[in-house]
């Protein structure tokens, strides 16, 4: 059962800390200068991270809880970043009006992932660049973090066909330590992406 986000971005603290995704932080180099939108971006650890990089940074969540801290983090950090309630299901974005997409951990239903992601990929601009990193099936059981439901899980051979219509820039399914906040909380099987619309 999916957790009730309000509720945990309603705990004391940052459920996933406020230091920024390490894959994000590594494949920030692949992204263009511009507008980033951050799909399920939760708290704002990864978007107040972009926003001190210099993006102009949309926060896209289903829970106002965890977006006012987004907002409460980007002022400590002293930079501004723009935020979105908004359900992915339907969420329409501008098209060709950001130069990123960043899903981070970001785990929609297969059926909304199929709505969802061609609007995304719609609203990046030729070369713009999509970075996301998600929790495999492998990662079921293991106690370290994400859903347990295989459906809100990705494999590099669905993202693969999810988002052919991309340029497939890096991808590949790894075990690696994943520490961030209480929740995620040590090794992990994650599939990592990026890819680049074509120019």
């Amino acid at each position: 059962m999916a957790p009730n986000w309000d509720e945990r971005y309603g705990e004391d603290g940052y459920a996933f800390g406020t230091e920024p995704n390490d894959f994000l932080v590594e494949a920030r180099r692949h992204l263009p200068p511009g507008m980033v939108l951050c799909i399920g971006d939760g708290e704002g650890r990864n978007s107040v991270h972009l926003a001190e990089m210099g993006y102009d940074v949309t926060s896209i969540d289903t829970s106002s809880v965890g977006l006012a801290k987004a907002i409460g983090l980007a002022m400590e950090r002293d930079v501004t970043i723009t935020t979105k309630l908004a359900d992915l299901a339907d969420y329409e974005p501008v098209p060709s009006s950001a130069t990123g997409i960043v899903s981070i951990f970001c785990h929609l239903p297969s059926a909304v992932r199929a709505a969802a992601y061609p609007r995304l990929v719609e609203a990046l601009e030729p070369g713009g660049v999509w970075v996301m990193e998600a929790y495999t099936p492998a990662q079921i059981g293991r106690g370290t973090g994400g859903p347990g439901d295989a459906d809100l899980l990705l494999t590099a051979a669905q993202v693969a066909d999810e988002l052919a219509v991309l340029d497939t820039v890096l991808l590949e399914e790894v075990e690696r330590d994943v520490l961030e906040g209480r929740y995620h909380s040590g090794v992990a099987s994650v599939v990592r992406f990026v890819g680049r619309k074509s120019a």
